[in-house]
């Protein structure tokens, strides 16, 4: 099977990504996204809390869409059904639970072979918009396998009610957990190994502030986690401060953020700068032809969905007077 766009990743990055193609003429049957999952959006449907907030703006990004998609603040809910409708009405092709494994450029002509678990496609030009929450990242100490149920990396594995909870971080995620914790009638603890919160927006660092004033929420600040043991079935947390002991809790939630997927990168050949993938403006890879969007576009903080939503556009515009010619 032949394409013009074939896209890694039905996030919304890779959606709107096959949208943009879309408008700019480019047939249906010419355009294929490739997903691994079962379903689209599956990081944000599995790492969002249901009650959660879709921020328009985050972590200092514009708010400003530049694409044919674009939202507002909106629940997680209203974000997903805006995605459906979108593939709906621009009659998106997505292959779900189907996993790519090699990408060959040639190199004498625009033109790439991909290798699923599944088949083999060609395409002109291939964007990859697989993001960074797939991969949540650990911490350095080790977790203890027999607390599996008891530490989570997102809010929607296991209900968790009525309990006493400890978030580790000091991002959105972190604050936006604590808010849905308290909410779900939880003990919330957030324990933070710096001593204010640079990396959340306005609204979630006020939020969560709003919480230790009433003391919904007791932040634990400059404290660094040592290890965690098993203690009859919960986890038993030992910190680095010698001041704060030790102490009991019943689940534990982490959100350190994403790993960029910087080993399957390399094997496509796109070329690093230290860690980070070398990118022109127009989110083109050193592989002519391949494109990064989303939050592997925006850097190790990440970015917005209308980030994700602005790259495809950007994106868009060299694929059609470069290569696609429409």
């Amino acid at each position: 099977m032949s394409y013009d766009i074939l896209v890694i990743g039905a996030g919304p990055a890779g959606i709107s990504m096959a949208v943009e193609a879309r408008v700019a003429g480019i047939p249906a049957d010419k355009i294929t996204i490739i997903e691994r999952a079962h379903e689209h959006s599956f990081s944000i449907k599995k790492y969002y809390p249901d009650n959660k907030l879709v921020t328009a703006n985050y972590k200092g990004f514009v708010a400003e869409c530049t694409g044919v998609m674009c939202i507002t603040d909106s629940s997680k809910q209203g974000m997903l059904s805006y995605i459906d409708d979108a593939i709906k009405t621009y009659d998106i092709d997505v292959r779900y639970s189907e996993t790519v494994h090699k990408i060959h450029k040639y190199p004498d002509e625009q033109r790439f072979d991909v290798y699923t678990d599944k088949g083999m496609f060609k395409a002109k030009v291939i964007t990859v918009a697989i993001g960074i929450l797939g991969k949540p990242n650990k911490p350095e100490y080790k977790l203890p396998t027999s607390l599996k149920s008891r530490i989570l990396f997102d809010l929607t594995s296991i209900p968790v009610a009525n309990s006493n909870v400890l978030v580790v971080g000091g991002g959105d995620s972190a604050s936006e957990y604590c808010q849905y914790l308290v909410q779900e009638g939880n003990n919330v603890v957030l324990s933070y190994r710096k001593k204010e919160f640079s990396r959340m927006n306005d609204i979630n660092r006020k939020s969560l502030l709003a919480l230790a004033e009433r003391k919904q929420v007791d932040l634990q600040l400059e404290s660094d986690i040592a290890g965690i043991i098993d203690s009859d079935g919960r986890p038993k947390v030992t910190y680095r401060q010698a001041k704060m002991g030790t102490r009991e809790f019943d689940y534990i939630v982490y959100a350190l953020g994403g790993t960029t997927p910087s080993n399957f990168l390399k094997t496509i050949g796109i070329g690093f700068d230290g860690d980070a993938p070398v990118l022109k403006n127009t989110v083109e890879t050193s592989v002519p032809g391949m494109f990064l969007l989303g939050d592997l576009s925006a850097g190790p903080k990440g970015g917005s969905i209308i980030w994700a939503f602005n790259a495809s556009q950007r994106a868009m515009q060299t694929i059609s007077s470069k290569y696609l010619k429409h």
